[in-house]
């Protein structure tokens, strides 16, 4: 009947969730696999460094508050966070939905929930400790029971309730058999002990994964969280930072941050961007240039137009980017992940059968080998291991993203580290982008540089074309006035032309100021010269006389060489791919000392790609939409920060500094944390092989035991945090 909804009319939502308390893989694989279980619910992705959970759900199979629920029966806090159509759906009506929420500062480490358990089960063991020491034949092993019983309580309830929501062999359920089995053979001070320095454990790793947290969340603070809005009639009032719109123009004072990204419409100033980019030098901006959100305003007053809605500006993306990153897992935590799934039930029957084989095969002591058996269950804990290796890539991505270095995901950072090869674009990666003036040359007696320059501008002051901005910016820069020009025309592909003080005056190219010149053996050879060194050469010619000429190109980088160099030493090779001539290309590979391959459409530098792929890993690096197909076939591709959207969504990583040398800072974070992965999972299983030999001759019990898996979890941790200070 009309306005009766049925379940077919619930949508299939998607939702983002904040999972309070979810600190470590195996909390992020407890909370998957409980969700997934429930009926319709799909494309569940877990976050534990950002504890985040995405999903989509048919909330006509399965209520949110269901859902919710079995995330909170878990040990779990939940709290709703807008998820990528909402943001989306803000920024097409011009409304705004905060994308980072402002959260509650995390408490300390001693007031956290883990915090204040550690302390009370310490304060039982320490009363019971004073008990048996004082009346020992009164309470004797009864003393250690209640904080060993508190923490099974805790503990216990998490077991269980994983388990019946497909987890049965979580590191809580391994605990709490631990802790059963001591008390039951009477080993109640070593249970105690056990559970004690499990939950300072847990408590360490959760401190340390708020430390990895904090990093990232520095960013948030970036953005103010008031702007002052100039109104149309130029009154400027205060206003939220998230309310801004698109269009919208700002004020910016001296010692203010930028609240919006946008663009200079009047004034001129330094901004102070490191904390965006890493870049410790203040950047010029003036009409017309591009400001970041959270940018620093050094000097001058600016007024700046938004041009990026809050939800969608430069902290937030990387924020986002750094989260999906993260979210994403390397191919060496997959293959953890898969070991650890046969690893643990595995471990755990071989406990079993130490603690039983002996006693009922051999006549063995029923209580040395169960008390035995309890340790090496605890040994079998795969925590560690499984931190080993997010641990070690979310912390290589958090100190990237801090340096204006961004990777998309672990198993890009881990491919960055294996490249042995590195193929550049050359405009506006290896060079700038833009024609400069570099060579100055009159031919006639009496004619300076000024002056040649002066009437090679005043010409070419109405065009828009490359070569007419380099000679006006020099002319500019020069402090060279332009004369009055009249009947000024362009013949398209070979000169401009104006009369200067009643003179014809003509900026040609060489072959067409062939054709209105006689140009002597001496000037072929001259512009021949500079064509050869990667230049383009314009003849100012003064009718039917060739004045001079003037040389322009796009010159490399101030970086470039450094960053080529640092490559090197790093034992990566680099090569050029331009689709410029051969001859320009050689030029400016020659002065940064690497390879060229010039003359190439996208087509062709995809099958250079494919060809240097044969030879080992490649990175490609580019700016532009025609870089795009290459950054995509190559096994990581890296987009300049400045170049266009499509090449920065089509790239695995992109370096904000737009710095060549920031791609050699890539390759050595990367292999900074493949050498943190690696020494992690020796840390992890080097312990457990040492506390399981020693367990089994009966030298270690249950809380050396618990050191294998907690004390190689805070080693792991700590070990992965050096990384924040690469």
């Amino acid at each position: 009947m009309p306005g009766t909804g049925t379940i077919e009319d619930i949508p299939t939502a998607a939702l983002r969730y904040r999972v309070k308390g979810m600190d470590c893989p195996s909390c992020a694989s407890k909370i998957e696999t409980a969700v997934t279980r429930l009926p319709g619910v799909g494309d569940v992705r877990v976050n534990y460094t950002a504890q985040v959970l995405d999903l989509t759900l048919d909330e006509g199979a399965t209520p949110r508050g269901i859902l919710e629920e079995r995330i909170t029966g878990l040990g779990y806090g939940v709290a709703t966070l807008p998820t990528a159509s909402d943001l989306a759906r803000a920024h097409a009506t011009g409304t705004e939905v905060t994308a980072i929420e402002d959260e509650e500062a995390e408490p300390s480490v001693w007031r956290s929930r883990k915090g204040l358990l550690a302390l009370s089960i310490a304060a039982l063991f320490a009363l019971g400790f004073i008990l048996d020491r004082v009346q020992p034949s009164l309470v004797g092993e009864y003393a250690y029971w209640p904080g060993a019983l508190f923490g099974l309580a805790f503990y216990g309830r998490r077991a269980i309730a994983a388990a019946r929501n497909g987890s049965p062999f979580s590191i809580e359920m391994l605990m709490s058999v631990a802790t059963v089995g001591a008390l039951a053979i009477h080993a109640a001070e070593e249970a105690a002990v056990v559970v004690l320095l499990f939950t300072v454990g847990e408590m360490l790793e959760g401190f340390a994964a708020g430390r990895s947290r904090a990093g990232i969340k520095a960013l948030v603070g970036l953005v103010p969280k008031t702007a002052r809005l100039i109104e149309e009639d130029g009154v400027v009032r205060e206003v939220p930072a998230a309310a801004l719109l698109i269009g919208q123009t700002v004020l910016v004072r001296p010692g203010d941050r930028v609240p919006a990204d946008g663009e200079v419409t009047d004034g001129s100033s330094s901004l102070d961007e490191s904390p965006i980019t890493g870049e410790s030098v203040p950047r010029p901006k003036e009409v017309g240039d591009a400001v970041y959100a959270g940018s620093v305003n050094a000097d001058g007053a600016l007024q700046v137009r938004v041009t990026r809605m809050p939800s969608d500006n430069t902290v937030a993306r990387i924020l986002h980017m750094v989260e999906e990153a993260q979210a994403s897992k390397s191919p060496t935590a997959r293959f953890i992940d898969r070991f650890s799934a046969v690893y643990t039930p595995v471990a755990f029957a071989i406990a079993a059968l130490a603690a039983l084989g002996p006693p009922l095969l051999l006549g063995a002591d029923w209580g040395t080998w169960i008390y035995r058996g309890l340790a090496l269950l605890l040994i079998a804990c795969p925590c560690a291991l499984v931190l080993s290796t997010p641990a070690a890539i979310a912390s290589g991505l958090a100190a990237g993203a801090r340096r204006g270095l961004l990777v998309k995901g672990g198993a890009a950072l881990e491919t960055i580290g294996r490249v042995r090869t590195v193929a550049f674009d050359k405009t506006g990666t290896l060079t700038v982008g833009r024609p400069f003036v570099t060579d100055v040359l009159p031919f006639v007696t009496g004619m300076t540089d000024r002056s040649l320059l002066g009437l090679a501008a005043a010409v070419e002051a109405g065009s828009s074309h490359p070569i007419a901005r380099a000679l006006l910016e020099r002319a500019e820069a020069d402090g060279i006035p332009l004369r009055p020009v009249r009947d000024a025309r362009a013949v398209p592909g070979k000169a401009v032309q104006a009369t200067v003080a009643g003179r014809t005056i003509a900026v040609a190219s060489p072959r067409h100021a062939a054709t209105l010149a006689s140009l002597s053996p001496e000037v072929e050879a001259t512009v021949q010269a500079l064509e050869e060194a990667g230049k383009t050469a314009v003849i100012v010619v003064q009718d039917g006389e060739a004045l001079g000429a003037i040389a322009v190109r796009d010159e490399p980088r101030q970086d470039a060489a450094v960053g080529i160099a640092s490559l090197r030493r790093l034992g990566v090779e680099c090569v050029m791919l331009t689709g410029d001539n051969r001859r320009t290309g050689e030029a400016i590979a020659r002065g940064l000392g690497l390879s060229v391959r010039a003359d190439l459409l996208p087509a062709d530098k995809l099958a250079e790609v494919g060809a240097l792929k044969e030879m080992g890993t490649v990175a490609m690096v580019g700016d532009g939409i025609n870089d795009a197909p290459a950054l995509a076939a190559a096994n990581v591709g890296i987009a300049m920060g400045g170049g266009t959207d499509a090449a920065l969504e089509t790239a695995d990583a992109a370096v904000l500094n737009d710095r060549v040398a920031d791609v050699a800072a890539l390759v050595a974070l990367s292999r900074a944390t493949l050498g943190n992965i690696h020494q992690n999972v020796a840390i992890s299983l080097g312990l457990k092989a040492v506390f399981l030999v020693t367990t089994l001759a009966g030298v270690t019990g249950l809380w050396p035991a618990i050191l294998a898996d907690t004390g190689a979890t805070v080693l792991v941790t700590a070990n992965a945090l050096r990384l924040l200070r690469a």
